[in-house]
Formats: structure tokens, C-alpha cells, sequence
């Protein structure tokens, strides 16, 4: 290593919410208010038949609405039914736009989160939704719901809710009897389609026979709600905005200010992944780590099914989902299971590995998650930065959690894959009785920022991110792994000054190759890691700020602080 890497490497502090390359992202990101790039078309006439407004009637009387989507010709068809709070009508409508004619309006989320790659569905497409036109043509139906108290369907909501998934159980078995139906019944689409599939499919609706929950979470707390223990401040605002229109039981974001810890409210809406027995593809994004990535990938690890499939990309989320290769997985993943295809079956894990956000090194196939051969590998804490050797004198860096952050670099001696979650474990002191700890792992190729895609369309996201209120730093010893620490989040452990106190923060899923000589950099901040500036930060995320004082991070004989990585041996 020569003197200039080495210096980079040794522990310094920074500034980790300015990175190198804003401006040039933010005049990108203002081209893409202006233009997005999503091309809506027109079905073909004739190829698709929409009954509007179909009225199904739950278990407790509750009229619920659906529109059905059929394919042209004779003869009933397997079913793709989605179901969520966004409204089933809310379609792509074309308008007259000033001297280019007519343009269709997208649903303001295309705008206001940036499209990556180019996304393209039919006129008939809701957000986050199967294209009916697309699916219609391979020869299924489509069926699109307004769950409880949303769009045209009546009663009141219950959001994450145990009776949103009777209600999604009642519409399947509705969805099977029907003449147009051949009984068998699946289920697809993002985010809140995909999570609204783990609650029914755990109840096993007789005619339910597969589900493909693309980027879901399954754990509203933990995932997205109070990562870490702390309180998401800018999503779920944004979120609750769309929902106005909405009659729901309960604001979920008051719910998350009003319940600071991890009670039996929040793990009821948790669904009993270990009861879903049916074939299952699951997108697990490496983009998603603020919102669905934890989620998804523990889906795929707890559910019970015999025959269940990872899928994993770090593109964009919406760009992804409509993909031509995305697309083939999903058709050939239904087709055998909706309607006894004999095609090929899917490898247990697809796996994607990318060197930055617009270069992929890999996509391969695996057996297992993490990958079987992985070589949990620690990266010690020193005065010399991150080191495989343990340390063998102590040291401490300090800062103030509203100003600065402390960092650490690795060089990486060769190429080097890192496919897994990570987990840091930090002996930390403060001059208050608490402190938040934000942690990033970056990637930098000399001086130059490497950027991921990340949540919400941000392209200038870390490899990974980690949460962590230090008086919440007790774990579950009944769940957590070594790669994998999981807090409990039901007290407080207040710091006391002085006191020095083992933190362990778990980092989101990802893939990773680190060329020769280019260099990890691990970051703990006080404060969250990015600006909110919808230009060129991570809108709309955002974490209360409670944290004001100085901490300090300590490392030595007796205090082996460290990063736990995953090395996937001889992956290049």
C-alpha cells in the first residue's frame, strides 16, 4: 500500500452528507422532473376486455370493488390478482399538453422519484401494478383491487391489518369461482401489492397457488417505520399524503410517533411468513436498504414453502419490475404454477453483483442465501483504519454527532466480492445519556465517490446503511446470527458518562465487487447520512434528530470493534 492510500485509510473525520458528484446529480435530477422517461401505450384494440367496478362481497359483508381485465378469446384463464390502498382507477390519463399534443399525466411518484432507466407499461397500468395489457396477451386475467376503504370499495381500512388479509383472502377465493376463471390464482406487484401477499397467503387461501411479492417488507417497524430504533420522519409523511383520499382506521404515521418501541401492536402487523407453504418468487432489490430490502430478503429466508426463489437486482425498482428479463422470470415462474408449464424450473437465488451503480460485474445463479460459500470476514478497527488483524493498541476517535462523522478505509488488496448483509460492532462513550449512530459502508475508487442506486430512486446511495439507538442496543438473542444482529427495541439502556458500551447495528443486504486498490470506507455519523434537498439527497428520507453532544468510538485489545463483511472467495 503506498503512503497516500494508507493515509486515506487511518481514521479522520468527515462530512459523509457531501459527496463528490452533487452538482452534476442534481442537474440530472432536475432534467428528470422536467422529462421522465416512461412511455405509456396503447393496448391493442380488441385485446383486452375491462369490467369495471365488479362488487365482491367479504366475509363480513363489506362490498369490496375489483376491475377484471380478460384476454380476447374463448374459455376461462388462471388469475393475477393485486390488491392495495392507491386506487384501482388511477391510470395514466392522456391530456392535451401545450403545442406536442397529447401526453398522458403519470401518477406525480414519476416525478417526483427518479426513474433510473426508461419504464414502460400500457394506459391500463396502476402504480406499482401488473400491465394488464401485457399479461392478457400471455393469456392470464388481471384482476385489480381497492382494498377496504380505498377507491370506490366501501368500509374503512386497517393498513398492514390482519383483516386486510382475510379481505385479500376473500377476493382470491371470489377470483377462483368465477367463470372466466380456471380456479388457479396467483398474485404480483411492488411494494404495498407485495406486501398485502405475505398476510393472505399465510392464512392459504384453498385456491391461492403462488405469489410473486416484488420488494415487499414484512416487518413495518424494523424495515421501514423505526430502523435501528429511530423514527422515520420523511417517507411516511409523503406516503400519508397519498393516501388522503383513503378511509383508514388509523394514521400509521401518528401510530409511529406514539409507539416508540417494538409493542404487540407493531408485531401484529407482522405476518406469519413460517405459514406460507405456496411456490414463491421474490424480488430481494440491493437498491430498497430504507424501505423493503431487510423485508423481502427475510421473507425468502422464513417463509415455508418447498419452493420459493430469490430474485436480486440493484437497478431501479419500477424500471426493474417492467423489464423484459424481470418480466420472462415472472411469466416463467407463473406459467409453471398457475397452469402446469413444464418449463425450466427457476434457480434458488438469482444473483446480481455490481461494481457501481451502472456497471453489473455478475448475475449468476445460487443455492442458497447468503451464498454457501461465504467467508465471514472481520475488518478491525485501528489507528491505521479498517485492518484483518486484531488490534493490539488501544485508540478512540471522537465527534460531534450534529457536525461531523468518524470514518475508517479498507484498501482492498485484491478483487473482492462482498455478497451479504454486514454487521458492526462499536464500543462507544458519549457526553449524553443516549446517541443515534448512522453507518454507511461507500465504496471510492481513488478520490472519486462510487455510487448505487438506492431508495426512492436516489442515485448516489452506499453500498450499505445501518441504524442504531445506542439506549436500544439490547438484542434478541433468540433471532440474531453473527452476521445478523437483531435489537429487541423493547427498553432503554440510558448511557452513562463515561460509560463505555458494545453496540452491535445490523447493515442491509448487498453485492459488491471491490477492484484491486480500491478502498471501503466505513462512516458512523450522529445524524443521517444524506441531505434532504430533493435535488441531490435521498428524498424523501428522514430520521428524527435527537442526537446533540459528542461521542467517541474506542478500539483495542480489550474493545475488538469491527466490521463483519461477507467475501465470496473466488467469485471473479
Amino acid at each position: 500500500m503506498n503512503a497516500d492510500a494508507a493515509a486515506l485509510d487511518r481514521p479522520a473525520l468527515d462530512r459523509p452528507w457531501k459527496r463528490p458528484g452533487a452538482a452534476r446529480y442534481a442537474l440530472s435530477r432536475f432534467r428528470g422532473f422536467i422529462r421522465t422517461p416512461v412511455e405509456v401505450y396503447e393496448p391493442e384494440p380488441g385485446a383486452v376486455t375491462v369490467r369495471r367496478d365488479v362488487a365482491v362481497t367479504t366475509r363480513d359483508g363489506t362490498v369490496l370493488r375489483v376491475n377484471v381485465h380478460l384476454p380476447a378469446g374463448d374459455g376461462p384463464v388462471p388469475v393475477l390478482l393485486c390488491a392495495h390502498p392507491y386506487g384501482k382507477d388511477k391510470v395514466p390519463v392522456r391530456k392535451k399538453r401545450g403545442k406536442g399534443g397529447k401526453r398522458y399525466a403519470l401518477p406525480f411518484q414519476y416525478r417526483v422519484l427518479r426513474q433510473p432507466e426508461p419504464v414502460r407499461f400500457s394506459s391500463l397500468t396502476t402504480w406499482e401494478a401488473p400491465d394488464p395489457a401485457w399479461w392478457t396477451k400471455q393469456g392470464f386475467a388481471v384482476v385489480n383491487c381497492d382494498l377496504r376503504g380505498a377507491g370506490t370499495s366501501d368500509g374503512v381500512g386497517s393498513p398492514l391489518s390482519d383483516q386486510e388479509g382475510e379481505d385479500v383472502y376473500d377476493l382470491i377465493e371470489w377470483a377462483a369461482a368465477q367463470p372466466w376463471s380456471t380456479g388457479a390464482v396467483g398474485m404480483i406487484g411492488v411494494s404495498y401489492l407485495a406486501i398485502s401477499q405475505w398476510k393472505s397467503a399465510a392464512l392459504r387461501p384453498p385456491h391461492l397457488r403462488a405469489i410473486v411479492p416484488w420488494e415487499g417488507m414484512t416487518d413495518p417497524y424494523r424495515d421501514l417505520l423505526h430502523p435501528g430504533g429511530i423514527q422515520e420522519t420523511g417517507f411516511i409523511k409523503l406516503w400519508s399524503r397519498s393516501l388522503k383520499e383513503t378511509r383508514l382506521e388509523y394514521d400509521l404515521g401518528k401510530e409511529n410517533s406514539s409507539r416508540p418501541r417494538y409493542d404487540d401492536w407493531w408485531r401484529a402487523l407482522v405476518p406469519a411468513l413460517e405459514a406460507i407453504d405456496v411456490p414463491a418468487l421474490i424480488c430481494g432489490s440491493f437498491s430498497d436498504n430504507n424501505l423493503h430490502t431487510r423485508g423481502s430478503i427475510r421473507g425468502f429466508e422464513q417463509i415455508g414453502s418447498a419452493e420459493r426463489h430469490l430474485y436480486t437486482h440493484r437497478g431501479g425498482k419500477w424500471a426493474t419490475f417492467y423489464s423484459d428479463d424481470a418480466l420472462r422470470t415472472q411469466l416463467a415462474f407463473l406459467d409453471r404454477h398457475l397452469r402446469g408449464g413444464t418449463g425450466q424450473t427457476l434457480p434458488r437465488v438469482r444473483l446480481e453483483v455490481r461494481e457501481s451503480r451502472d456497471r453489473i460485474a455478475a448475475v449468476r445463479d445460487e443455492s442458497q442465501w447468503p451464498p454457501a460459500s461465504t467467508r465471514w470476514t472481520p475488518l478491525y478497527l485501528h489507528d491505521a483504519g479498517l485492518r484483518t488483524e486484531a488490534a493490539t493498541v488501544a485508540g478512540s476517535i471522537s465527534f460531534d454527532t450534529r457536525r461531523a462523522a468518524a470514518r475508517f478505509g479498507w484498501t482492498v488488496p485484491d478483487d473482492t466480492e462482498l455478497t451479504g448483509p454486514m454487521a458492526l460492532r462499536l464500543y462507544i462513550s458519549a457526553d449524553a445519556d443516549d446517541v443515534d449512530l448512522f453507518v454507511g459502508v461507500e465504496k471510492w475508487s481513488g478520490t472519486r465517490y462510487v455510487p448505487f442506486e438506492g431508495s426512492y430512486g436516489f442515485g448516489r446511495d452506499r453500498v450499505s446503511t445501518g441504524w442504531l439507538r445506542a439506549s436500544m442496543r439490547a438484542l434478541d438473542e433468540t433471532r440474531s446470527r453473527p452476521f445478523e444482529p437483531v435489537p429487541a427495541f423493547i427498553e432503554d439502556q440510558p448511557l452513562r458518562p463515561g460509560q463505555v458500551v458494545p453496540v452491535d447495528i445490523p447493515l442491509g443486504p448487498s453485492s459488491t465487487l471491490f477492484r484491486a486498490g480500491e478502498r471501503l470506507r466505513l462512516v458512523v455519523a450522529g445524524r443521517w447520512l444524506w441531505p434532504r434537498n430533493p435535488l441531490t439527497g435521498q428524498f424523501p428520507a428522514a430520521y428524527e434528530r435527537r442526537s446533540r453532544g459528542i461521542c467517541t468510538l474506542h478500539w483495542g485489545p480489550d474493545r475488538q470493534a469491527h466490521l463483519l463483511v461477507p467475501v465470496i472467495p473466488d467469485a471473479q
